[in-house]
């Protein structure tokens, strides 16, 4: 399996505290079937901007040696969404923005409170600049989950959506768990990953939520959304078919 979101560089968010807890979290993904965690440290918010990549790939290469081959770490960011996003992408050097896995896929992060973002107009934007918006953890955005077409209209325009593994296994209780069935039953979920803070306060673990999915809506789709679709980002290649996925 393929994790696309969490925060596993030690020191520079709410996610690992330590290389000690970053090892530990590489060691427990490793041991749920996971071969590769593509970094995503939170960018541009008020208490993290991490707009330094040569820092965060320093962090990333450390922990990379210290685990050994094994799960691989590729580099990344969590991309808090504002007004001031497109500037930032077009300017030099991007902004110190980083995609997933150095690809043309942003993990972008609505503000759970902030209405006044039209998340349709900044997605026509990033895609019309050259990026594909991927939309980290609807399930948790009122702003989404509350405005289904809306997430169509997303979706239609080309923007895909993450959720996270431990909504769809009812970790986070079973009104999430019940928004994240809804998303899947509506085609409106392309990955999922763990966004893990820490070994114990949600791991990096991705087989329990594998396993509800390919119960729920069948092994075929479990496949894609914890692999196949994470191989097309790494290798920064088209989704086969991103809107067709076929539902029991």
């Amino acid at each position: 399996m393929i994790d696309l979101h969490l925060h596993v560089l030690p020191g520079v968010d709410d996610g690992a505290e330590s290389f000690a807890e970053a090892r530990e979290m590489c060691r427990l993904a490793a041991a749920d079937g996971i071969e590769v965690l593509v970094t995503t440290p939170h960018q541009r918010t008020p208490q993290w901007d991490n707009r330094d990549p040569e820092r965060l790939d320093a962090l990333r290469r450390r922990l990379q040696e210290e685990v050994g081959e094994r799960p691989l770490l590729l580099p990344g960011a969590e991309v808090r969404v504002d007004s001031e996003l497109l500037a930032d992408l077009q300017s030099a050097g991007q902004g110190g923005i980083l995609p997933l896995a150095g690809s043309r896929y942003l993990l972008l992060e609505l503000d759970r409170h902030d209405l006044r973002i039209d998340p349709a107009a900044i997605a026509h934007e990033v895609l019309v600049a050259g990026w594909v918006p991927v939309f980290a953890h609807p399930e948790l955005i009122p702003l989404l989950t509350e405005d289904l077409p809306l997430m169509h209209r997303l979706a239609d325009l080309g923007s895909l959506f993450q959720v996270t593994a431990m909504s769809v296994s009812g970790e986070f209780g079973k009104r999430v768990r019940d928004r994240a069935a809804l998303l899947l039953d509506e085609g409106l979920v392309h990955f999922v990953a763990s966004d893990a803070h820490g070994p114990d306060w949600r791991p990096p673990l991705l087989s329990r939520a594998r396993r509800a999915i390919a119960q729920g809506w069948g092994e075929e789709v479990a496949e894609l959304f914890t692999r196949t679709h994470a191989e097309a980002v790494v290798a920064n290649q088209p989704l086969a078919a991103p809107a067709a996925v076929a539902l029991p």
